[in-house]
């Protein structure tokens, strides 16, 4: 609770845990966006083991542009907020 009474108090479009919808993956970056483009970059070659495709989606993530992640997570605040007009 100490982390959310900071945030409310120094980030000015601070959106409570209270006020967000539980379990949505329309709000969660990593489900909206970011899976999207480790699957792109892991898939680029077919992979005919579980190993195989463990070692490409531990490269993409290594690989995966920190602007892509900045990007998505910038996105967030705004899902949120419709979807909780909607």
């Amino acid at each position: 609770m100490k982390t959310q009474e900071w945030l409310k108090k120094n980030v000015l479009a601070f959106i409570s845990a209270k006020d967000q919808p539980s379990g949505s993956p329309d709000l969660n970056p990593l489900d909206y966006k970011l899976w999207a483009v480790l699957e792109g970059m892991a898939y680029q070659k077919y992979h005919n083991n579980l190993d195989s495709l463990k070692r490409s989606l531990m490269k993409a993530v290594a690989e995966i542009p920190q602007e892509t992640v900045r990007a998505a997570i910038a996105e967030w605040p705004e899902r949120l907020k419709a979807c909780v007009k909607a």
